[in-house]
Formats: C-alpha cells, sequence, structure tokens
C-alpha cells in the first residue's frame, strides 16, 4: 500500500499549539460561531456526537440543534490536555463507532492523508450519521505566499515552502465522495482580514501555532533582512489606501451523511419522466 508523501510535522505543530496555553484566536472564534448557525437549523437529534480539533480546549461543548441540546464528546487531534483525549488523525481510533455527529474543526488541513482521514471518520459515524467538517480553504494567506515567494527568489535564488498546502473547494465534494459519503456539500466562506503591518499578520500566526508546520521546510533561520523584505513586498503589492495590508481567509465547510436505505437516491439514468430537449423546446416558444 503506497503511503500518502509526508507534508506535514505533526510533533511541531503539538509543540506549537501546547505553547499557546489555551489562548483563543479569531480563526476558531469564528468556525465555532458558524458550525452553531450550521446546526441550528438542523432538525435531527444527535444523542451521541464527537467533536475533535487540534487544541480542545477552544471546542464547545455543546450546541443547539433545532430538536434540542447536543452535548460533544471532545478529542483533541494534537495534544492532550486537561483529560481530553488525544488521537492520532493519521491511525484514527476514536472511543466509539457509532456516533451520530462527528465534528471536525481545522483538522483538515494538517493531516498527510486527507482521504484517508476522511474515510476513517466515516468507519465511526452509525449508517445515516452526520459529519460536518471545517477547513482553511486554498486561497487563504495567497498574499502571504507571494511575498514570500519574491523574497525567496530575490534573496536566496529560489524558493522554499512556507505556507502549507489547502484543500481546494473544486476538489471537497470529491474527496467526502471517495470516502464513502453520501449526499456532500461543501462551501466557502470568504473573509477578508485587515492588518496594520504584515508584521502584525507574522506575529498572529506564531500566535494561532501554524507557522510553518511542512516536514520539507527550510531549517535555517530566517534573517531578519529576508523578512522585512518579505513585508516590504507585501505592503508594496497588497496595501489599502490607509495603510493597512490586506489578507485573504477562507473557511472550507464541508458535510456528508453515511449511506443509509432511507436517504434520497439519485435517479437512474433514463427515469425522467421529462427530457431536457422538451425543457429547452418549451422555454424557447415563450
Amino acid at each position: 500500500m503506497t503511503q500518502p508523501p509526508l507534508v506535514f510535522d505533526r510533533s511541531r505543530l503539538a509543540a506549537n499549539f501546547a505553547k499557546r496555553e489555551g489562548q483563543s484566536d479569531f480563526v476558531t472564534d469564528l468556525v465555532v460561531a458558524d458550525l452553531a448557525d450550521r446546526l441550528a437549523p438542523i432538525t435531527r437529534e444527535f444523542p451521541k456526537a464527537l467533536i475533535m480539533g487540534p487544541d480542545p480546549r477552544l471546542l464547545p461543548g455543546a450546541a443547539n440543534s433545532a430538536s434540542g441540546a447536543i452535548r460533544f464528546e471532545k478529542i483533541s487531534s494534537l495534544l492532550e490536555v486537561d483529560g481530553f483525549a488525544t488521537t492520532d488523525p493519521e491511525h484514527l481510533r476514536l472511543p466509539s463507532r457509532d456516533y451520530d455527529l462527528i465534528v471536525s474543526l481545522l483538522d483538515l488541513q494538517t493531516v498527510n492523508d486527507v482521504p484517508g482521514f476522511l474515510e476513517n471518520l466515516r468507519r465511526h459515524i452509525a449508517p445515516d450519521g452526520l459529519l460536518i467538517a471545517a477547513a482553511i480553504g486554498g486561497r487563504t494567506l495567497s498574499e502571504l505566499r507571494d511575498a514570500f515567494l519574491a523574497a525567496d527568489v530575490e534573496i536566496l535564488g529560489g524558493v522554499s515552502p512556507r505556507v502549507a498546502p489547502m484543500i481546494d473547494v473544486r476538489d471537497a465534494g470529491s474527496l467526502l465522495q471517495r470516502a464513502g459519503f453520501a449526499l456532500p456539500v461543501t462551501d466557502l466562506e470568504t473573509h477578508m482580514v485587515r492588518y496594520r503591518t504584515p508584521l502584525a499578520l507574522f506575529d498572529d500566526l506564531r500566535a494561532f501555532g501554524v507557522t510553518n508546520p511542512l516536514a520539507g521546510r527550510d531549517t535555517r533561520m530566517l534573517t531578519p533582512r529576508h523578512l522585512m523584505r518579505a513585508a516590504e513586498i507585501y505592503t508594496e503589492r497588497y496595501s489599502d489606501p490607509d495603510g493597512k495590508v490586506r489578507a485573504s481567509l477562507e473557511i472550507l465547510w464541508l458535510s456528508g451523511w453515511v449511506p443509509h436505505e432511507s436517504q434520497q437516491k439519485p435517479l437512474k439514468p433514463g427515469s425522467a419522466q421529462t427530457s431536457l430537449r422538451d425543457v429547452l423546446k418549451d422555454k424557447s416558444e415563450t
């Protein structure tokens, strides 16, 4: 069996998150608030639910759907804190295999084998159970990538991987289907965050614990000259008239159901009662 490429240094990620001491960040706050909005209209009961993410200290213990309160078991995918269990997304073994709902917040951009991770989640969900996952979208920090690319070429004569690869919304649905989920739905929340300077953005990334988690990163220390040149390029290309700089943030949401005979099925080819040709003909005559 072919092993997926090693993209992330998970020990570095765990060390970065451990240093945070549970401090909140606006990205996680944004995702948690959005999750509450997404669960609120669902008219299903989820008596057995689990929520997982890199830092369990930032995850909610409960939420509400249209059918009542949802109580979550909490699992960390990176570190053990205050008695919360830790699991390895690369070799997923959760406490149970019959969850009605599993929520994964910001895990997908820290695992090397995304299709394998999603398939493992499906195995832990009961038939007709639901998966909801949030990940950082593919165009997040595109400005930062561009600035460091230009600085690397100018100073090093080549490029070094500095920003982690992220999932493109066009690939998300097929990833769910490949993992065996039915009725897949994906959507994208796009935000533009503004900072006083690029250095303020760099400070935020360090505080979030996500500074260059790539296994193939350049291990040489980033020199002040290199950092300042990247900041200058960033300012030149992505500053607004008031002097602040822009940073793109995409939150990709994925949801899918574990197959069950009660679910809607797509129509069989040839079973439609009205042809597309007849519909188009009717419209052309009106």
